[in-house]
């Protein structure tokens, strides 16, 4: 299956919604501007990886909704400012850049990624199994065809982990936002972000992508019931087997935690 086929099985949800605070200021900034931060993110939290070679012109602009222009302008931004690489055949690379300062939501991936995995974990099953308990109450006919959109993107995927993630980004932050609280939507978001590098690893065993994709049926079928009970439970066993996966590849049984990090609020 061709990565054209892949991106516009997902025309109609966009996959680089809720990124860094750029809808505030559509109206001071240009299409081609908010395209390129969208592109930023997606490398600062290593879903694009230094080397990978970004979807054409024409998948990213059926995708999001824009012209061909558009994107070409937002990667000439890119390009000039060194993160992404234009070479013969018009194929665009990503470079080895370092990002990982650039906010997401709220914060930025080197400030999530400084927690310790179980602190994570608990404050995901502390939080989020409340955005998206709230997601089934609320939660529309409109939000549910893009989620099942998503679901069918994600069974063209194949084994491609990267592709998948994106996916599985907008997947996530589709259910987050239907809860109706755009700051605990923001919240979760940052969350969802932490070791991403890592996920992408995960993502890539045998059999992995296979069983998020289960996953996420589970939960699509959970909340055309409206079933909350049901969306609480297939996100926690969701979220469960992200931890295992991530603590088994970082190989922490047994190993010491990180020094706790400093709450940074403020008095």
């Amino acid at each position: 299956m061709g990565q054209l086929e892949v991106m516009t099985a997902m025309n109609g949800s966009p996959i680089l919604t809720q990124m860094p605070k750029v809808g505030q200021s559509l109206d001071r900034r240009t299409a081609r501007d908010l395209i390129a931060d969208k592109l930023m993110v997606l490398i600062a939290t290593n879903m694009l990886r230094p080397g990978d070679v970004l979807p054409g012109e024409r998948e990213l602009a059926n995708v999001l909704h824009v012209s061909r222009e558009t994107v070409r302008g937002a990667i000439q931004t890119l390009s000039a400012r060194g993160i992404v690489e234009v070479s013969q055949g018009s194929r665009t690379r990503v470079c080895n850049v370092d990002l990982s300062h650039l906010t997401v939501t709220i914060a930025s991936p080197n400030a999530i990624d400084s927690y310790d995995l179980d602190d994570v974990h608990a404050a995901r099953l502390h939080i989020e199994l409340k955005v998206v308990g709230d997601a089934a109450d609320r939660i529309d006919e409109e939000t549910l065809g893009k989620l099942k959109s998503l679901l069918e993107a994600q069974k063209l995927c194949g084994d491609d982990a990267m592709r998948f993630l994106i996916c599985d980004r907008e997947f996530h932050i589709g259910i987050y936002r239907a809860c109706g609280n755009p700051l605990l939507c923001d919240f979760v978001t940052d969350l969802y972000t932490y070791m991403m590098d890592h996920r992408r690893s995960a993502m890539s065993r045998p059999g992995a992508i296979d069983a998020s994709y289960d996953d996420h049926t589970e939960i699509v079928e959970a909340l055309e019931r409206r079933d909350r009970d049901a969306v609480v439970g297939a996100f926690r066993q969701h979220l469960t087997r992200i931890y295992d996966t991530t603590k088994e590849l970082l190989g922490v049984t047994g190993q010491p935690k990180r020094e706790k990090s400093k709450s940074r609020t403020k008095t």
